[in-house]
């Protein structure tokens, strides 16, 4: 566990993206299995626990600390982790920890009655970045500027195997991971993986920039979609199964029985994830009804039908198209529509356009007129390769809506931002009250950062614990992708996607926007 520890506190203190891989080679290359297998499994996200939650932690530390210290030593640190490290009041011998792989069998086999007073002792036992250290691995909320991907490409570093043949097997292994180690330092053969019935990683879209990509790419070169406004998933089509995931590669096909059990052919597909009938998609809003459960009840299925619009193949049967041109793959996907008639399942439009100053005339109307999200652009050439390549794939999203609001409240940021106010919350006027439209915590740099925070502090006029009520005087000019209405809100409203567009310094409070102005945005939706 030392030596774990010792790895999560230098990632976390590392900015460089090569350090980071150098620390994470030299700790794959010199730890045992199944150690070295576990720490990538906590790594990447792969591991997590039923009983060990943060309310178990806290409620371990505030039997022995005060809460009301705890509290606000929280409030200020923003980190769990590093709290409880600092906070706790037990000092043992500081006796060596059990290794990674005994603690996961620790934190799998002690029963919840049991589990306090094992938090409790490895606690004191530890040093304080082991401390630290237990409660990112109970919690698996790591935060420490380390993804998954780059987790893979230490891997690849170590081995001098390809990154994209790593990615090609990563849903089909099973911890601790030995037959994937041995395949990496040549001990064994790459772990056979039955691929037509896997989750495969997604080709990824990179934002386009339109004054320096569609200067030098060439329109004929480029397939045109329209993005729809649902969820990415990939459906796996095989004989007597049907699996669907989200883009992440979690299954979600048990919440939606209604398109699952209405699929058929062999086939592993690509596309958006929707709700409405006859093909017809309803708003996102509606969609959301389905999504984050388990189940769906009969009603939610009679309500909100989903289907899912098909736009890429990586398997067509058993044969890997991936290889293959988009041009190609899309023949493979008409012909498979054809000799396989779907009632949950149709194919995406390719857009007809000369030039891009027609498809930027189609991206607005189709915004304009039935709330897509955009366009979409593939290279007519291009494989179908996991990860964001370069200049295959583009997304052209719709310009963003506008409002000028005023900022409310500011809460603590969590990690690297804890010190800061980072987090805002912004309304509008109604009548002569304000009321909160949303809350957004990107979308400014570094410096602006820094000037929000101190403009926070110099205008608090209530605190409440990590929050902060402000002087309703600064204005942001927050954009954001469409509104909602909502029962939630008292406002009403809800915005998707919003985030900080421009801090307007020089604008009154009194000019900010009204509820009655975000009316033309929920008739826009």
């Amino acid at each position: 566990m030392k030596k774990f520890a010792q790895l999560l506190e230098l990632l976390a203190l590392t900015p460089s993206r090569n350090r980071k891989i150098e620390a994470l080679t030299q700790y794959f290359a010199t730890t045992p299995d199944p150690d070295r297998g576990y720490a990538l499994a906590i790594l990447t996200g792969a591991l997590s626990f039923k009983n060990v939650k943060p309310a178990v932690l806290r409620d371990v530390v505030t039997r022995e600390v005060d809460p009301v210290l705890f509290g606000m030593s929280y409030d200020y640190v923003g980190d769990l982790g590093e709290t409880i490290a600092l906070i706790w009041p037990h000092h043992g011998a500081q006796d060596d920890l059990p290794s990674l792989t005994d603690l996961i069998e620790l934190f799998n086999t002690t029963s919840k009655s049991e589990l306090p007073a094992l938090i409790a002792s490895l606690l004191t036992r530890a040093a304080i970045n082991e401390r630290w250290a237990l409660v990112k691995l109970a919690t698996g909320a790591l935060r420490i500027g380390l993804s998954a991907r780059l987790a893979k490409t230490a891997l690849a570093n170590m081995s001098g195997k390809d990154l994209q043949q790593l990615e090609e097997i990563w849903h089909g292994i099973t911890l601790p991971y030995t037959e994937l180690f041995d395949w990496l330092e040549d001990k064994g053969e790459r772990p056979d993986i039955d691929h037509a019935s896997r989750f495969h990683p997604m080709m990824l879209s990179n934002p386009i920039d339109e004054e320096k990509d569609l200067a030098v790419l060439a329109p004929a070169d480029f397939a045109a979609e329209w993005k729809w406004d649902g969820i990415r998933v990939q459906l796996i089509l095989g004989k007597g199964k049907v699996s669907l995931f989200s883009r992440t590669g979690d299954d979600i096909a048990g919440a939606f029985p209604d398109l699952v059990d209405n699929v058929f052919g062999e086939a592993v597909l690509d596309g958006e994830l929707l709700v409405g009938r006859d093909f017809e998609p309803d708003l996102f809003n509606a969609l959301q009804q389905r999504l984050n459960r388990k189940v769906a009840t009969p009603k939610l299925q009679e309500e909100f039908p989903a289907f899912v619009r098909v736009y890429d193949m990586l398997f067509d049967g058993g044969q890997d198209i991936r290889p293959l041109a988009w041009s190609e793959r899309r023949a493979h996907l008409e012909d498979w529509f054809a000799r396989n008639p779907q009632r949950r399942l149709d194919l995406s439009e390719v857009l007809t356009f000369a030039d891009w100053p027609s498809l930027a005339d189609l991206r607005r109307k189709g915004a304009a007129e039935h709330g897509h999200e955009g366009v979409m652009l593939k290279l007519r050439t291009s494989p179908y390769v996991p990860g964001r390549p370069k200049g295959l794939w583009f997304k052209w999203k719709r310009d963003p809506n506008v409002v000028d609001a005023i900022l409310m409240y500011a809460q603590r940021g969590h990690g690297k931002r804890s010190s800061f106010y980072s987090d805002y919350t912004f309304g509008v006027w109604k009548g002569n009250e304000i009321v909160p439209i949303g809350k957004a915590y990107f979308g400014f740099t570094d410096e602006e950062l820094r000037q929000l925070d101190k403009w926070v502090r110099n205008n608090t006029v209530a605190a409440f614990g990590p929050v902060r009520e402000v002087r309703k005087e600064l204005v942001f000019e927050v954009a954001f992708d469409s509104a909602q209405a909502s029962t939630r809100h008292k406002s009403g409203v809800a915005l998707r996607f919003p985030r900080i567009n421009r801090i307007r310094w020089d604008k009154p409070a009194a000019e900010a926007a009204t509820l009655d102005d975000m009316q033309i945005f929920l008739e826009a939706t």
